[in-house]
């Protein structure tokens, strides 16, 4: 009776909740479109992911509005440093984001509740209170993942693409020509794409420093890091290009090489957990099970 009840309180609050979304999304006047617009004016790029694509309307017309008032400027900093990392400033900017958060945080208890409704599941009350973070993390989770994917094509590429820059730049071509070889050659890398964007930025007036800057911000991780930062002070003591960039390149291999070592040291000793709890109980079966058989029914006789 008592679940029963439980169950009744958190459908009515749903229900209270929708219909406040729904009448605040068909009375807005649309106030704050400036607000919720993109800096450039432009129409984002369409995601990657098509659960993104799905649910941007939807996150426009009832949460968006919402997501607007939320100010706290270090959660937004936060969310707005996870989108530029995970590579999705060009797909959505902070406003969405959170409205994504907001939608998919009420949109799986809903989800829950119709499957609950339809297919007379059963569903526990316990996992109707646990979607509610699960969907507000479910963005949060999409965006690391495309980070760690992003991190990864950026760590495997760096050393190559540093060599190209090196033999670029001994062969007489500056720093930016060099740079813009390698992007017109390699479409579809992540770190191509973030060059071009250097590039770019540096095209519309940016100091090269900075712009090189905006390239480590963006990838975050310390290999890219330490290449800007020897790449800046080269430049700022006159340096030769070509040789700083081939011992960076050496440099790189040799972190890359040590952190396989740490990588493949840290294997062995997870691989010592199925091997203590699953290998050596069957090994220890098949060698003295039929021994204690015998023993057992030597035993009986």
């Amino acid at each position: 009776m008592l679940n029963t009840d439980l169950v009744m309180i958190a459908a009515l609050a749903l229900t209270g909740v929708s219909v406040y979304f729904l009448s605040a999304a068909l009375l807005t006047n649309n106030t704050d479109r400036e607000l919720l617009s993109w800096a450039s004016g432009t129409e984002p790029e369409r995601s990657r992911s098509a659960l993104i694509n799905w649910s941007r309307p939807l996150v426009h017309q009832f949460t968006l509005q919402h997501a607007a008032r939320i100010k706290n400027e270090r959660f937004r900093r936060n969310i707005e440093h996870l989108i530029m990392t995970a590579g999705l400033s060009r797909e959505l900017n902070v406003d969405e984001f959170i409205g994504l958060k907001l939608f998919w945080g009420v949109g799986f208890v809903g989800l829950l509740a119709l499957l609950n409704f339809a297919f007379h599941v059963g569903i526990p009350l316990w996992m109707f209170a646990l979607a509610i973070p699960v969907g507000w993390q479910f963005p949060d989770m999409y965006a690391k993942n495309q980070r760690k994917s992003r991190q990864i094509s950026v760590r495997a590429d760096l050393p190559f693409f540093t060599d190209l820059l090196a033999l670029s730049t001994e062969a007489g071509l500056d720093f930016i020509s060099a740079i813009q070889r390698i992007v017109d050659k390699a479409e579809g890398s992540v770190l191509g794409d973030e060059l071009a964007i250097v590039l770019k930025d540096i095209k519309l007036g940016s100091a090269r420093a900075d712009a090189l800057r905006g390239l480590a911000k963006r990838i975050d991780i310390p290999e890219t890091t330490s290449f800007v930062a020897v790449l800046v002070d080269a430049d700022a003591t006159g340096a030769s290009i070509a040789q700083v960039l081939k011992d960076q390149s050496e440099q790189i291999r040799l972190e890359r090489f040590v952190r396989a070592e740490k990588a493949g040291a840290r294997a062995s000793q997870l691989m010592l957990i199925p091997l203590i709890f699953f290998i050596l109980p069957a090994v220890f079966i098949v060698v003295f099970g039929p021994v204690a058989v015998n023993f057992i029914s030597g035993g009986a006789k």
